[in-house]
């Protein structure tokens, strides 16, 4: 694949993707913090249905051969802090990497600061990476599930789907997303009132 092709594939992934996050109003920082607080679950269904989309597309580019699976290296004690970091990182401020730039589009001013903070933290780590290298390497090591259970990839990945599309399905009928998108549909279950007065209004130019 030639880099004009690669970076046009990506661009388009990248505006399908912002598309639905912004339909699915997963970026808005009350279904965040509700999901964090576990209030509310649409943003664990959206990344669900994201997962099983994603397992689907696999299973079949490798049952038929036309991609080859590359298994990233499980760095136990990297993703267990990394994890930590990141989820507290999103639940104070409401926002996660990917839904930083929709908030700004939406023209949340507070994730302008939510943005210089990641930033700041990522050149702030690359800085301490090298003394934090020996620790984070901590259990290297790649694991694919199918190949413990002696089946193929593309049947696994199917599978997994399914029992995905099972959880959502009872996910949905225990919490329907209707009764918890909110009065503004971002999530907040506050007053009305208060909540529109704390949202900011768009005047169009004279």
């Amino acid at each position: 694949m030639s880099l004009i092709i690669a970076i046009t594939v990506g661009l388009l992934m990248g505006i399908v993707f912002g598309f639905a996050l912004e339909k699915s109003r997963v970026f808005e920082p009350g279904i965040i913090v509700g999901q964090m607080q576990l209030r509310n679950f649409i943003m664990l269904k959206v990344f669900l249905t994201a997962v099983a989309t994603g397992a689907v597309v696999l299973a079949v580019l490798n049952g038929f051969g036309f991609v080859k699976l590359q298994p990233k290296a499980a760095v136990y004690a990297a993703d267990l802090v990394g994890g930590l970091l990141l989820g507290v990182g999103i639940a104070l401020a409401g926002a996660c990497p990917g839904t930083t730039l929709a908030q700004i589009g939406a023209g949340y001013r507070d994730a302008w600061f939510t943005l210089a903070g990641a930033l700041c933290g990522a050149v702030a780590f690359s800085y301490a990476q090298p003394s934090l290298l020996p620790f984070l390497n901590a259990g290297d090591g790649k694991l694919i599930f199918t190949d413990l259970l002696g089946i193929p990839f593309w049947a696994g990945a199917l599978a997994w789907a399914a029992i995905v599309v099972l959880a959502l399905v009872v996910l949905e009928r225990l919490r329907p997303w209707r009764d918890e998108m909110g009065h503004n549909v971002d999530g907040d279950f506050g007053p009305p009132e208060q909540k529109a007065a704390r949202t900011p209004s768009i005047v169009p130019a004279e």
